[in-house]
């Protein structure tokens, strides 16, 4: 299989990114409609959350970044909420807010996964920037050993991919968790809040399954340099 033709393995890949793009973007727009029945705001979702989970060393800022930009951030335990999701009474926000504050959790209790993706973070970081160079400087010389080391590198940016998928489907349940068991949101809205969640974990999944074309795509290329 040729260098173009091995594209086509991407396909079915593409597709599925695309409809997790769209889906993630859909029922985030539509419940951002919804206004929770509390009448809570991201922010205040968010802030009794840390308070139920002795977090007081987790703060809570408004980001500019832009849509969906909404994070946890470890180094400074910074939860760190796009404005629309910060001031915003909707669905969408409280539901959002939960997630990343669920990271702030896993953060204090050491969970597993989010340890070990914090420790590759760096590792996978540097390997996602250089694979590129490395892999195509193997097909311009047509060092195979280089094309092999590309792989390698990329095997660790897909492993990320793959410790990401535990860490958010964990902070995206223990969101729900609290949620409900504080009274934040009605029952009858939990479902709602499990739909944004859920459409926003796809992303993840289709990165990882993007990245696993992609590396199939590779040794594609690889086996037909033998």
């Amino acid at each position: 299989m040729g260098y173009y033709s091995s594209y086509l393995v991407m396909i079915p890949f593409l597709i599925f990114t695309f409809y997790a793009q769209h889906k993630v973007k859909s029922t985030f727009n539509k419940y951002m409609k919804v206004n929770n029945k509390r009448g809570l705001t991201g922010y205040e979702v968010a802030q009794r959350i840390i308070q139920r989970n002795a977090l007081g060393n987790v703060s809570v800022e408004r980001s500019n970044r832009g849509k969906l930009s909404d994070h946890y951030d470890p180094r400074t335990k910074t939860v760190r909420l796009s404005p629309e999701v910060y001031s915003g009474q909707s669905i969408s926000a409280v539901s959002v807010a939960a997630h990343e504050v669920g990271h702030a959790i896993q953060h204090a209790k050491a969970y597993g996964p989010l340890t070990f993706r914090s420790l590759l973070a760096p590792v996978a970081s540097f390997a996602n920037r250089s694979v590129m160079f490395i892999i195509i400087g193997g097909l311009i010389f047509s060092i195979t050993g280089l094309i092999d080391l590309g792989i390698i590198v990329f095997s660790v940016v897909i492993l990320f991919q793959i410790i990401t998928l535990p860490v958010e489907f964990n902070a995206s349940s223990r969101a729900l968790a609290e949620l409900e068991n504080q009274g934040l949101v009605y029952r009858d809205e939990i479902p709602h809040s499990k739909k944004v969640l859920n459409a926003a974990a796809l992303t993840y999944v289709a990165a990882a399954a993007a990245s696993v074309g992609q590396l199939i795509r590779l040794l594609v290329l690889r086996g037909s340099r033998d």
